[in-house]
């Protein structure tokens, strides 16, 4: 027998409001009139206050209270006046409380009130922080032009190198530049032929003469001085110094004179004032003696002369506070000790004093540096002659006032034996200090013409 199941009936779901009882609004409105209603009394006591420091209201009110109040109020009043200072501050506080409230939150003001002594505090503190924010904005696009400017350096040097690695070689100038041009290095050998390359310069190491301190040979002095008239073949470096400071001159890495074929040392010759007998000079470095005029001196800070191969060697005319000569080598050698009272010295132009002049590999018929204007004294803060390779005649110095001069690790000698001296300090040369040590005698030769400029 079968169940019988009643149907379903779903009912509606009857969803009743919540009710929620909020009371804030009433309190709020509350608050509100208290608030207001001691503002009122707190700005009404402190006008009260302020009004009986100036007025006494009792006579005016008398006739309306008893007697016995009006006397009791006549005395509050006077004790009031009679503190002025405290009546007042009470009455400002009073007031300004009462308008605080009635405001804002107290509670704020009272924040903002505490935190304005350590606001004062920090204000140079943020304003060095905005300040830094510009700094290291225009530090970012300083560095960004210096990083610009070392990439197109980096260019250049790559475009030049093909020159570079032929001067390194031991080409001349002129011999690497031909080379070039023939060439046609990768295509960009002609490039730095016609701009790189196009004048001649002391930092690129071509011949010439220049006015210290421009890079630039000189037309002028050279047609004034007939360069080259006379030797149609003359490969001299020739600085002549002025009246301008050089910060530096350093001259490295040289071939000089006739160690290389079809060189020729210039032919005038230089007779040294210790009587020795006239030379040629490969490389001569020093003063001018003028005929009718103010003979010059060079004037140096310090002089440095290392790893160089001389024929002869001589240093004349010359005071120094402080003389190094060490480790030496030559065939024959004469060097006196001459006492001298030489003050220490070094060469400052400021803004006006010249850069440095570099220049590194290359070969020369001869190295001249001089001062031939009457009475102006040539000016080198540092000279630097290092790895000289030279022959055919002497390395002159001569007529110098130095500040230090170290001669070191040179090697000097023709193969004339130990009694021609072939390097030479005499007597003319003198210095407050004197440091001589490891100098020796050995039989050097002359050097042999091995290289080639061709």
């Amino acid at each position: 027998m079968k169940r019988f199941k009643f149907p379903t009936i779903s009912l509606p779901r009857i969803r009743f409001p919540q009710i929620h009882f909020s009371f804030s609004l009433p309190f709020r409105k509350t608050g509100l009139i208290l608030g207001a209603i001691n503002t009122f009394i707190l700005v009404a006591l402190g006008s009260t206050g302020l009004l009986i420091s100036y007025i006494n209201p009792i006579p005016h009110i008398t006739p309306y209270i008893p007697i016995h109040i009006a006397t009791e109020l006549f005395d509050s009043v006077v004790y009031l006046q009679a503190n002025l200072a405290f009546t007042i501050g009470i009455s400002v506080g009073l007031i300004t409380i009462g308008l605080l409230l009635h405001a804002a939150n107290f509670k704020a003001w009272w924040n903002t009130i505490r935190a304005t002594p350590m606001a004062v505090v920090r204000a140079p503190i943020n304003f060095y922080r905005k300040l830094t924010v510009w700094r290291d904005w225009i530090f970012a696009k300083i560095e960004y032009l210096n990083s610009e400017s070392e990439k197109w350096k980096r260019a250049f040097n790559i475009v030049k190198s093909p020159y570079s690695f032929l001067r390194m070689m031991g080409l001349s100038p002129q011999m690497a530049i031909g080379l070039l041009a023939v060439g046609g290095t990768a295509g960009t050998g002609v490039v730095v032929n016609e701009t790189v390359l196009a004048d001649r310069s002391f930092s690129n190491g071509d011949s010439g003469i220049y006015a210290a301190p421009a890079q630039n040979p000189s037309p002028t002095l050279e047609q004034e001085m007939a360069w080259r008239k006379e030797n149609k073949g003359d490969n001299t470096l020739r600085i002549v110094l002025g009246s301008t400071p050089v910060r530096e001159i350093k001259i490295e890495n040289v071939s000089v004179g006739t160690v290389y074929s079809n060189s020729t040392v210039p032919s005038s010759a230089y007779t040294p004032a210790s009587g020795d007998a006239a030379t040629s000079t490969p490389v001569l470095i020093g003063g001018t003696v003028i005929s009718g005029g103010t003979s010059t001196y060079l004037e140096i800070g310090e002089l440095i002369l290392e790893k160089s191969r001389c024929t002869y060697l001589s240093f004349d005319n010359t005071t120094a506070h402080t003389i190094n000569v060490i480790g030496n080598a030559s065939d024959g050698q004469s060097i006196n000790q001459t006492p001298g009272t030489s003050r220490m010295r070094a060469i400052g132009g400021g803004h006006h004093q010249a850069e440095a002049m570099v220049t590194s590999g290359g070969s020369y018929d001869r190295i001249h540096i001089d001062a031939p204007t009457t009475a102006v004294n040539g000016k080198i803060g540092k000279l630097t002659l290092s790895n000289l390779y030279t022959e055919g005649g002497a390395c002159v110095f001569d007529r110098m006032k130095i500040g230090t001069l170290t001669i070191e690790l040179n090697e000097i000698g023709a193969g004339d034996g130990f009694a021609t001296k072939e390097f030479k300090i005499n007597q003319s040369v003198t210095a407050a200090n004197w440091n001589v040590s490891d100098n020796v005698e050995v039989t050097i030769t002359a050097p042999a013409e091995t290289l080639t400029n061709e």
